[in-house]
C-alpha cells in the first residue's frame, strides 16, 4: 500500500474544532507599546514606498520577537493565529496599510496576489459576478468554500466587518486527510492524483491557461494541501480538459463537507482590527456569504497579504507549476505574469 492509504499525521498541525473550542491561546492581543512601536516605525519610513518596505525598515524591538514567535507557530505548529487590536479607526488608511504591511514583513516577503501585481489585496464586494469563471470570489459577497491560496502564509486584516454574515472559518487539512484515509481511503487516493486547474486568465510566461496539480501531497514527512474547487470547476470550460469523474466529484464533495462540519470547522468572527494569519499548506479557510451595511464606508473590507516565508517548509516539485520558485529560502508563490508592476492600492479596484 502507498502513503495515500497508510500515512497518518499527528502533532499540533492535526487539530480538530473540539480541541480548539474554549481555547484562546491562538489569539494574541497587541498592547499600547506594540502599537506605539508600529506607529514609530511607520512614521520613520514614510519616504519608503510601501511595496519596497522590508523587515530591516520596520524596527520593532519588542513586537518583532513576538511576531517571529507567532510565525514559527504558524509554519511549525497549529498553522494559524489571530492578532487582535490594531486600532484601525485611529489612523488614516495609508498608516494602517503600512502598519499591517510592516507586521507582514516580520513574517515573510509579500508576493503579488493577482495579475495587476497587488501586494496589498482587498477582500471586498465590488459587484463582480461570482458565477463568472474569470472572476475571483473575494471581490463578491458570495460564500467562499474551503480553499487554500497560492502563498506560504495568507494574512487578513479586518477594517470593517459585515452587517450580517461573512464569518471566517479554518480547518486542519492533516486532520481532514486522516479522517478520509480512515473512512474513505479510495477518495483520499483520488485527491492525491492531479486535477486540471484554471488560471482564470492570470497566466505566467510560457505557461498554459490550465495546469495539473493534486490536492494532497506527501513530501518531506509533511502533508501539503493545495485546494480551490472553484478553480478546478472553472477549468471545465476548456474543451481539451477531461470532464471531472464521478469519483473526483465525490472526493471533493466529501472534503468540502468534512471541512464545513462541526468536527473540523473552527469559526472566527472578525472584529475591526483583527488580523488572521494562516499557513496555506496545512490550513483550509472559508467564509460565509454576507450582507453589507448600506453605507459605502461601512462595507465589509479586509486587507490581504500573501507572504513567502524564507524559513518555510520544503515543497514538492509539482507545486512549481503554481508557485514558480519552490526552494526553501527563495521568494516563492504569488501570481506572476508578463509586464506586471508591483503595487499596493489603498482601495479595492
Amino acid at each position: 500500500m502507498s502513503w495515500k492509504t497508510t500515512t497518518r499525521y499527528c502533532g499540533p498541525q492535526a487539530w480538530t474544532a473540539e480541541t480548539m473550542r474554549g481555547c484562546e491561546d491562538w489569539i494574541t492581543c497587541l498592547d499600547t507599546r506594540d502599537v506605539g512601536e508600529l506607529e514609530t516605525a511607520v512614521m520613520s519610513t514614510r519616504h519608503v514606498p510601501l511595496v519596497a518596505l522590508t523587515q530591516q525598515d520596520i524596527q520593532l524591538p519588542t513586537l518583532g520577537p513576538k511576531l517571529q514567535a507567532l510565525q514559527r507557530e504558524i509554519i511549525l505548529g497549529r498553522g494559524f493565529t489571530l492578532l487582535r487590536g490594531l486600532p484601525v479607526n485611529q489612523f488614516d488608511r495609508e498608516t494602517i496599510a503600512r502598519m499591517y504591511f510592516g507586521i507582514g514583513c516580520w513574517l515573510g516577503d509579500a508576493v503579488p496576489q493577482n495579475a495587476a501585481g497587488h501586494l496589498l489585496g482587498h477582500v471586498k464586494d465590488i459587484g463582480h459576478d461570482p458565477h463568472n469563471p474569470l472572476h475571483r470570489v473575494y471581490a463578491t459577497n458570495y460564500r467562499h468554500l474551503f480553499h487554500t491560496d497560492s502563498a506560504d502564509i495568507v494574512g487578513l486584516l479586518c477594517l470593517h466587518p459585515a452587517k450580517q454574515g461573512g464569518q471566517s472559518a479554518v480547518a486542519s487539512s492533516p486532520s481532514l486527510y486522516n479522517h478520509m484515509v480512515q473512512t474513505r481511503p479510495e477518495l483520499a487516493a483520488v485527491l492525491a492524483e492531479p486535477f486540471h486547474i484554471d488560471r482564470k486568465g492570470e497566466i505566467p510566461p510560457g505557461k498554459d491557461p490550465t495546469y495539473q496539480l493534486a490536492v494532497f501531497h506527501h513530501h518531506a514527512g509533511l502533508l501539503t494541501t493545495v485546494y480551490a474547487r472553484d478553480f478546478i470547476t472553472a477549468a471545465q470550460r476548456f474543451e481539451q480538459v477531461p470532464r471531472l469523474t464521478d469519483q473526483q466529484l465525490e472526493a471533493m464533495d466529501l472534503l468540502d463537507q468534512l471541512a464545513a462540519s462541526d468536527t473540523f470547522r473552527l469559526d472566527m468572527d472578525f472584529q475591526s482590527g483583527d488580523i488572521q494569519f494562516l499557513h496555506n499548506h496545512q490550513i483550509l479557510h472559508a467564509r460565509t456569504a454576507y450582507q453589507d451595511h448600506p453605507e459605502p464606508a461601512r462595507k465589509r473590507h479586509l486587507l490581504r497579504l500573501w507572504l513567502s516565508a524564507r524559513n518555510g517548509r520544503p515543497l514538492p516539485s509539482a507545486l512549481a507549476e503554481r508557485y514558480g520558485e519552490i526552494e526553501v529560502g527563495s521568494v516563492r508563490g504569488g501570481i506572476r505574469v508578463a509586464g506586471q508592476t508591483l503595487q499596493a492600492p489603498l482601495e479595492a479596484e
